[in-house]
This record gives C-alpha cells, sequence and structure tokens, in this order.
C-alpha cells in the first residue's frame, strides 16, 4: 500500500477474482490484474509488526497534554505499521470456468433449475460488490423476496468493514477454496454424507458401528486422503480418528474423546452454575428427520423459501454424545460461547498463567484488568467481532465457495441426468460418484442430497472460510495468550476431584475416559479440539461446512489474533514477552519488550 493511500482507495473488489488493490471502494475495474498466489509467501513478522515499526509505550506520569499525544502517536504508529499491501488474491478459477455459475455459492438467490442460479441474479451480486453501494445491495435479486430470515443473504457488507484495530480484513491471507471439480471436495463431500448416517451414532460406539466401519473403508479408498497433498484428514482413517481434525499427524485432536474436556467439564458462571448439557435434537426414527432431501424442498429453500418444517427438540437436556448434538449446540451458540466457556473452565480448575505473564511472582500486584480474567475475557468477545469480518473478506469477495447442499444438488443432478444439466455438476471428480455412501443415502432418501440437520440448511452466506472456525481460531489463539497451554489436563481436574470424561452413549452421564493416553491431554491439545468440535459441529454434522473451510477458517483466525494481540501489546504498561504454541506446534511471541 502506498504512504499517501487512504482506507477508502486500498480496497479491493469482487471480479471472479479479488481486484487489484489501489482501487477505490465506490469504482470497479473488470479487467483484473493477472493474479498471483500469496498465501505461502507472506511472511508472519510483517502480519505482526516488526520490532521496527511498533510505538513507544506511554509513560504513566505524563501530564494531560503529553498524555493526549502519547495516545495519539500510539494509535498512529500502529496504524503505519498495519498499513500492509498483501496484494491480489486469486480465487480457485471456476468461476471463470463454469459460465452459468453453477459451481459458486448462490443460495437465496433466483435460480432457474437445480443447481443453476439465475445468470441475472448472480451477476447483481456480483455487481454489488463491485461498487460497494447500499443500493446495490438492496437491488439484488433473492428468489423469495420478503419471506423470512432464509430469504435474506446473511450480512454481506460485513466484507467491506474496515476496524479500528489490527491487520485489515482484507489483507488477510488464506489460499484460494479448492475447485469444485477436485478430488479434495469429493472427499470432504463423501465425508459429510457418511456423517449425515452417522448423525445419530454414539461417538463412543464407531469402534463397534459396522456402518462406522463401511465409513473407514470407503474414506481409506478416497484418492485425496491417500495422496501427499493431504494435511488436513488424519490417515488413515480409523475409528478413532473418523471426522476429526488435524493438524500436524497426532496432535491433541485425534487423542482421547472425541469431544473437547472443555466441553463437558461443569462449571460456573460467576455463581450460576454450568453443568455442560444442552438441548438437542430427536433422532430420525424417534421424532426427528434431516431436511432437504427431495428435488423441491431442496429448490425452495435454495431460492430462500421456507418448507415449513420445524426442528424437533429432546425434552430431556444431554452432554454432547454424537454428531447430531452437536449440531443442535451450533445451531443456535453466541459467537464466542464454546470459548467463554473454556475460559470459564479454565479459571474455575485453577489453570496457571501463561509463564511470560509479568504478574507471576509478583509480591505487590495481582492482573486485572491488564493481563488478568477480566482483560482474558472481554478480548475473546473482542477479537469474535474482529475474526468474522476478516472471513466475510474471504467468503463473499475473494471465494464465493458453494455449500455442500449445493455440491450434493450437483451429485444429484448428475447422477439423475438432470436436463438441464449444470456445467459443474458433468465436471464432479469421481471419488463422490463412486462412493459406497451413495446408494446408502438413496436408498434411505430417494435421491442423492446431501441431509441436512437443519430445516433450512445452511445460512446465506458462502463456505469458505467458515465463520464458527474463525472465531474459534482467534479466541483460543486469545486463550492460549493467558493461560499456560502445556499444563496436562488431568492433574488439574483432579485438583477439582474431577476426571478426564466422555459423555455416556445415551448423553444422560458422563463417564471416566480410560483411554491408554488420558495422561497425555493437555491444554493446547484441548482447546485445538474445541475449535474442530464447534466447527466440524456446525459443518461436517450439519452438512454445512467442508472440512478445509474449517481448517483454514481456524488457521485465519489464529492469524487474526496474533496481529490484533501484537498490535495491541504496547497499550500495557507492565513489559512483558508471552509465547504461544500455534495450531501447526511452532510458537509464536508477542511482546512489548
Amino acid at each position: 500500500m502506498n504512504k499517501d493511500q487512504s482506507p477508502q482507495t486500498s480496497r479491493r473488489k469482487f471480479s471472479g477474482h479479488v481486484g487489484v488493490a489501489g482501487l477505490s471502494r465506490r469504482n470497479f475495474v473488470k479487467s483484473a490484474a493477472t493474479i498471483a498466489a500469496v498465501a505461502a509467501t507472506v511472511p508472519l513478522e510483517p502480519l505482526l509488526g516488526g520490532t521496527e515499526s511498533v510505538a513507544q509505550a506511554a509513560t504513566g506520569n505524563s501530564n494531560s497534554a503529553n498524555r493526549t499525544n502519547d495516545c495519539f502517536n500510539y494509535r498512529k504508529n500502529m496504524a503505519q505499521a498495519e498499513k500492509i499491501n498483501v496484494g491480489p488474491q486469486p480465487d480457485n478459477g471456476d468461476t471463470a470456468r463454469f459460465t452459468d455459475f453453477s459451481c459458486s455459492y448462490s443460495k437465496a438467490l433466483l435460480h432457474d433449475s437445480l443447481g443453476v442460479p439465475n445468470a441475472a441474479a448472480w451477476l447483481s451480486l456480483r455487481n454489488a460488490f463491485a461498487t460497494g453501494n447500499a443500493a446495490d445491495f438492496a437491488n439484488i435479486i433473492v428468489g423469495s423476496p420478503g419471506r423470512g430470515a432464509n430469504s435474506k443473504l446473511n450480512g454481506p457488507q460485513v466484507a467491506l468493514a474496515f476496524d479500528l484495530e489490527g491487520l485489515d480484513s482484507h489483507c488477510t491471507v488464506v489460499p484460494p477454496a479448492p475447485s469444485v471439480t477436485s478430488a479434495q471436495t469429493a472427499a470432504e463431500q463423501v465425508e459429510h454424507y457418511w456423517a449425515a448416517l452417522l448423525s445419530d451414532v454414539p461417538f463412543t460406539e464407531y469402534a463397534t458401528n459396522s456402518l462406522a466401519a463401511q465409513a473407514v473403508a470407503d474414506m481409506n479408498n478416497l484418492s485425496f486422503l491417500r495422496s501427499s497433498a493431504n494435511n488436513q484428514f488424519p490417515y488413515p482413517v480409523t475409528p478413532q480418528n473418523l471426522f476429526r481434525g488435524q493438524f500436524v499427524p497426532g496432535d491433541g485432536n485425534v487423542r482421547g474423546p472425541y469431544i473437547s474436556q472443555f466441553m463437558i467439564q461443569p462449571t460456573f458462571f460467576g455463581a450460576q452454575p454450568l453443568d455442560q448439557k444442552y438441548q438437542t435434537f430427536l433422532p430420525v426414527g424417534g421424532g426427528g428427520s434431516d431436511y432437504m432431501t427431495s428435488a423441491s424442498e431442496y429448490q425452495m429453500v435454495q431460492n430462500g423459501g421456507d418448507s415449513g418444517r420445524t426442528l424437533a427438540f429432546d425434552p430431556t437436556f444431554r452432554y454432547v454424545r454424537n454428531g447430531r448434538d452437536l449440531a443442535a449446540y451450533t445451531h443456535v451458540d453466541v459467537l464466542y460461547q464454546g470459548y467463554l466457556v473454556a475460559f470459564l473452565v479454565l479459571a474455575g480448575m485453577g489453570a496457571a498463567p501463561n509463564p511470560g505473564n509479568p504478574y507471576i511472582g509478583s509480591l505487590t500486584q495481582k492482573a486485572f484488568a491488564t493481563l488478568g480474567g477480566p482483560d482474558a475475557a472481554g478480548t475473546l468477545a473482542e477479537m469474535a467481532t474482529r475474526a468474522l469480518k476478516a472471513a466475510w473478506f474471504h467468503k463473499w469477495i475473494k471465494d464465493l465457495r458453494m455449500r455442500p447442499e449445493e455440491y450434493g444438488a450437483l451429485v444429484h443432478a448428475w447422477k439423475t441426468n438432470a436436463s438441464p444439466m449444470p456445467q459443474a455438476a458433468a465436471a464432479l471428480h469421481s471419488d463422490v460418484l463412486n462412493s459406497a455412501a451413495l446408494p446408502i443415502i438413496n436408498s434411505n432418501y430417494g435421491s442423492y442430497f446431501l441431509p441436512q440437520a437443519f430445516p433450512e440448511g445452511s445460512p446465506t452466506h458462502p463456505c469458505y472460510p467458515t465463520g464458527h472456525g474463525t472465531v474459534g481460531g482467534a479466541c483460543i489463539t486469545v486463550l492460549k495468550f493467558f493461560f499456560n497451554g502445556s499444563l496436562k489436563i488431568r492433574p488439574l481436574l483432579a485438583g477439582a476431584r474431577r476426571e478426564v470424561y466422555e459423555p455416556s452413549a445415551d448423553g444422560l452421564s458422563l463417564d471416566t475416559y480410560t483411554g491408554a493416553d488420558r495422561n497425555t491431554l493437555d491444554i493446547n491439545g484441548e482447546l485445538n479440539k474445541l475449535a474442530y468440535n464447534v466447527s466440524f459441529g456446525h459443518g461436517i454434522h450439519a452438512g454445512i461446512h467442508f472440512r478445509s473451510s474449517t481448517y483454514w477458517s481456524i488457521l485465519l483466525g489464529e492469524q487474526v489474533a496474533l496481529n490484533i494481540l501484537q498490535d495491541r501489546a504496547k497499550s500495557y504498561n507492565e513489559p512483558f514477552t508471552i509465547n504461544i504454541k500455534k495450531f501447526d506446534g511452532t510458537t509464536a511471541t508477542i511482546t512489548n519488550q
């Protein structure tokens, strides 16, 4: 970014690809410059601010005028440090390849046929981002105007919002979403089909369940999982790691019970007890249902309509014990809820602060609104809002990745020889078309659509990256900043007269986990697992997000959080150097010294 550029002249607009940096928010250049991949080339240091660019801390005894100048200079210098041009960022090229837009997110827009959005409707969406004018967003052609929440696009203008702290959302970097034609997306969709079929099977029964065994065998045959490009699926797939996340092979995500201890251990919200039981959905066959499995219902919801069907809630509160329970949790969770509860669990167990906290060993002071509990709790909420802005830039402007339900419609179109055939349907990878899950799906539902846990299916915003995952990555990085993540979980629980637990098969009680790896579980690993639990609950188990959308969203959230934590480090009067173990196992350092 040139020094004479204002924030208004530093935005990039939507043109299938992200446009060239330096375009006006109000203007749009249709012939974008050649897009260069930048995700692997942007170093961490500029995102965190180098030592040569950070501001000097204000002195404690400044008079009013000096304090005012110190405050102004701090903000000015940090803004200058954040004035970074990462260059244009690429999409995956699908929009240029498929001229009927069948490759892209289009939910709530008007559609011409199964899987094919109306061209004028899709172009009206693109035009709104091209101009940035609120009036153009008001004129987007939706499929069912005025027919409720599902008929409206979810916050597209969030992608254009600025923020006053941290790196601008348009300067965050994740790779392009995988192509709709790729073996990776095919593998991720196969995972969705199996998760739908296993949604009512307790996680603790995967090892003995015959359907889970079929899922494991089918997924181990997928070409992407067997390839060197796979760094996101645990491989080989086993009943123990089925539907689990991974950053580093063998990391905390695949150890211990499926559900993180931070989602099941009881705690207090102040004086209010939290037993961590939740309102869940009734299972299929027990009064519950899957949704959007017929062409008529799918098309109605895809156009923004309401099927009129409602969720069936279990009258008994339960611990999260299967995929449908996780989906129910994420249907209504409050943005950073899981991470605030994790903070309460950590505080309740007496978890030690990060070893770099300057108050450790002090005989005269204790931490409070800086580097203490109130700072941690407030920072979680603050970080969550900024994480969403970063996610929404990539969702709406850069990637526009379709939802798994939309991909499922392409599978159905191909398997039933639909006419007209969506262009993207004819280019799907054979791994998904040949999956052993599809005959079972068709037998159960009479179609090849991806069963959805919610009547409305996905929210009306694009898939990549996930809001839940980006918030999770950001908030967990905050927790690592405040707490010593290397501590083992079991001794902390023993101090509170508890054990490592896993929910019983009926979700009514907590059983002691006796696995051989229970003593290896640590705070960092269970926090990482929590991020995947929440995002996979909203993604794989609800049918809403692909695995790669979660993977990159968590890393995006970490990127946002590390940048903001370093941005505000000099705002603390206390000198400190705090090290954080990142999701990939490397170390990030936040310091004001």
